[in-house]
């Protein structure tokens, strides 16, 4: 099997769990945030820098590639490992979520999705064969099923039948895989209906994915809302195969999603915000164009060991940003995925010396006050 699951360890009060993840471009130590190269790139990073501040697997985005420049072209220059020269772990999502947030650019049937580029208005078609043939022939180590993702709110009628029709995608996904050396992972979907959660766990098993992608949560429902729902879908799924909630990246969903047993993450979140100068940090946002940072000759964070902490002050990042100089940006990107990363760590070493429940209770803690 190209990708496996391996549980190192199970905190005794609740469902979080550090693992290990092997795939045949390392092995990675779980939970785990992966950085988002929608475009075979991480913004404002270089793959080095990725290295370097410990990012293992990284995610990019199969709706887009397929777009610019082509799979086709990919493949010839070697996958997209080569093509980015990075020679990590690369998971690529389905597209399917992409293809969801085209709204009235897109119609779905049982065969497929038809859809306009958003690039240059040219029909496009994407169906469960088409997007595995084309993460096949982008050769990242997981690839994911081509699902429908249920929109937040929709009637329970509504997501029934789009739950069934993913499970149906799912299976002729599996067909189509013919790659031994990817892994492909089913989403599970179901909308905010407990019973249709439960049935696509089901249908999903039952086809024995080597991991579960838990889809359509982060969709715009209320937090406690996408809580209830990884609490009564998590523990169904099976104990020795990954489990990964896409679409969330801040730390108190982190922090949360690890609790209910999740081991994998992603979200263009911390990239995203730093563009705009928002930085992470323990204890909250810190919107670094502010004022009150003008002269705060302090680092973004004193407990961080980033590049942009360990060498540039606030006041300094800020005038970065108000001079529209590319650096500032980049220095925020560094910090947000840097934090995020050891954010990572931390809670898996929580997990091994059996403090989660105090290292979760302590960071909520603090990071309410902001």
């Amino acid at each position: 099997m190209a990708v496996t699951y391996e549980l190192i360890k199970r905190c005794a009060k609740t469902g979080a769990r550090a693992g290990r993840l092997h795939t045949p471009h390392g092995v990675f130590d779980t939970p785990i945030f992966m950085p988002v190269g929608t475009q075979a790139t991480v913004k404002a990073t270089s793959p080095h820098e990725l290295k370097e501040m410990g990012a293992g697997i990284i995610l990019s985005n199969t709706y887009h590639l397929f777009l610019r420049p082509g799979h086709d072209l990919v493949a010839e220059a070697g996958g997209l490992h080569k093509f980015m020269n990075w020679d990590g772990g690369i998971l690529t999502d389905s597209g399917g979520f992409q293809v969801f947030s085209l709204g009235p650019l897109r119609k779905i049937t049982e065969d497929g999705v038809t859809f306009r580029s958003h690039i240059d208005g040219s029909k496009q078609f994407l169906s469960p064969e088409k997007a595995t043939e084309v993460q096949m022939a982008l050769g990242s180590d997981i690839i994911m099923a081509f699902d429908e993702c249920v929109p937040y709110p929709a009637d329970h009628d509504y997501a029934k039948k789009s739950t069934e029709r993913t499970s149906r995608w799912a299976e002729r996904c599996k067909i189509a895989h013919t790659r031994s050396d990817q892994a492909l992972f089913g989403i599970v979907q179901g909308g905010m209906y407990k019973d249709l959660r439960t049935q696509s766990v089901q249908d999903l098993v039952s086809l024995d994915f080597p991991g579960y992608a838990i889809g359509g949560l982060s969709v715009g429902e209320p937090k406690d809302l996408m809580y209830e729902m990884l609490a009564h879908t998590v523990p169904q799924l099976p104990e020795n195969k990954a489990r990964y909630l896409m679409g969330v990246g801040t730390p108190d969903c982190l922090v949360e999603g690890v609790m209910h047993g999740i081991d994998m993450f992603d979200c263009v979140f911390p990239t995203r915000v730093a563009r705009n100068g928002t930085a992470m940090t323990s204890r909250g946002r810190l919107v670094i164009k502010n004022a009150e940072y003008a002269h705060d000759f302090r680092p973004i964070d004193e407990q961080c060991g980033c590049y942009a902490c360990q060498n540039f002050s606030r006041a300094y990042i800020r005038h970065l940003f108000k001079a529209d100089e590319i650096f500032g940006l980049r220095l925020t990107t560094l910090h947000n995925l840097y934090f995020l990363l050891h954010f990572m760590k931390k809670m898996r070493a929580a997990i091994l010396e059996d403090s989660f429940v105090e290292f979760r209770r302590e960071f909520l803690a603090k990071y309410q006050l902001r």
